[in-house]
């Protein structure tokens, strides 16, 4: 398949195949001109590549879970820990959105004034103290104040 067909079939655009190419994430198998080649179990990589980043890995982590063969060969202690990161994300995400939905009907006349706001907060600030942050490529913060 060339490049345009791979980037047609997978929804990649190809400027990310030619980087992905650059970076050795997927390899071309020869050129028709100017265009690159690429044999047909690219797609199933490029779905592995797009799986690995929607659950947070990097493409450099992503690059190190495929042998020098371009096989997948992914630690299974990684899938765990990533699997425990999400947990957590989960579990702050559903703190958050109580804490939003609390706010959003509380009858006070002022959030400060009420005590369910002011007992999520002193949490908020506990946990912030007691877990320090995950470095695990989070593209963005789900705790509440930040």
């Amino acid at each position: 398949m060339d490049i345009g067909e791979v980037a047609e079939r997978s929804r990649v655009p190809p400027s990310t195949l030619r980087y992905y190419e650059e970076i050795g994430l997927i390899r071309s198998i020869s050129r028709h001109g100017l265009r690159r080649q690429f044999d047909a179990d690219v797609l199933l990589k490029l779905s592995l590549i797009e799986l690995g980043k929607t659950a947070g890995f990097s493409l450099t982590e992503i690059a190190g879970m495929f042998g020098k063969d371009g096989r997948p060969n992914i630690p299974r202690d990684q899938l765990h820990a990533k699997a425990d990161d999400l947990q957590r994300q989960m579990l702050d995400l559903r703190m958050l959105r109580d804490a939003l939905r609390h706010v959003a009907e509380c009858p006070a006349p002022s959030h400060l004034e009420c005590p369910t706001f002011r007992k999520l907060l002193k949490a908020e600030t506990r946990r912030r103290v007691t877990r320090p942050a995950s470095g695990s490529g989070r593209r963005g913060s789900s705790r509440l104040g930040e």
